[in-house]
């Protein structure tokens, strides 16, 4: 099969399955008691695991291109390269986004050995075990997929269904971003994706405003404008920070 269309296929799986995992991790970790859409896009993909996906993929397959060693070594190798290989991505996309749009996805600053709070070993390490997860129990299934992909042409109009629903989200979500940077820029603050959303939730909530149901996903298409929701962002942040300065004062 033609590898632009493996790639393509990986990339949609990756995507949409990286977003379902996300989600669950993040409603675990944050306990804030909202499920929070997680990264910048409206639909339900993260392309990070899109190109993780095709990353694993490839190195997976390039086993065999190894130097000869013993069988566990080899392995072991392979789950450290994944792993650096996806800490370059995230510490790629992390830079793309706090650095250029302003905009924090997420956060390791109170995580030991973090570079900029974008990338640390804790999680380097996470990348490691879910590489030695995919090698293991997805991997085989993976070429099963390419193996019926291959057989099933057909399906590959739905992939390129998702491929289109994906750049008009694209456009649409780097349109918000790019008021969100306006601001940030102007404020001289860095926007935490996760906490603006959670903010015109409650601010929904509180409200009693309708269409509830599309506030997951549309979370940043208020009833009322981005801009006074970011106004109203940057108001509590700036409090909390008062707040805490006080508490330290105080001590």
């Amino acid at each position: 099969m033609n590898i632009l269309l493996v790639l393509a296929f990986l990339f949609y799986v990756g995507s949409i399955f990286g977003w379902v995992l996300e989600l669950f991790f993040r409603r675990i970790i944050t306990k804030n008691g909202k499920w929070i859409n997680p990264g910048f896009l409206v639909g339900p993909y993260l392309p990070l695991y899109g190109f993780g996906l095709c990353i694993l993929f490839l190195m997976a397959s390039g086993e065999a291109y190894f130097p000869a060693m013993p069988d566990y070594l080899k392995k072991i190798i392979l789950f450290i390269l994944m792993a650096v290989m996806m800490t370059i991505i995230e510490y790629i996309a992390g830079v793309i986004f706090i650095k250029h749009m302003k905009v924090e996805l997420w956060n390791y600053s109170n995580e030991w050995g973090n570079i900029d709070g974008i990338i640390c070993p804790k999680y380097s390490l996470f990348w490691a075990i879910l590489g030695a997860v995919y090698y293991f129990f997805i991997h085989p299934h993976i070429l099963s997929a390419l193996a019926w992909l291959s057989d099933n042409l057909a399906f590959s109009f739905f992939v390129g269904m998702f491929y289109g629903l994906f750049i008009i989200d694209f456009v649409y979500s780097a349109q918000l971003l790019v008021k969100i940077r306006q601001f940030a820029k102007e404020n001289e603050i860095i926007v935490r994706f996760e906490e603006l959303k959670l903010n015109i939730i409650q601010f929904a909530e509180e409200k009693k405003k309708k269409r509830k149901h599309f506030r997951f996903f549309f979370a940043l298409s208020p009833d009322i404008p981005l801009s006074e929701h970011l106004k109203r962002y940057n108001e509590a942040k700036k409090k909390l920070e008062d707040d805490i300065k006080k508490i330290i004062k105080k001590k």
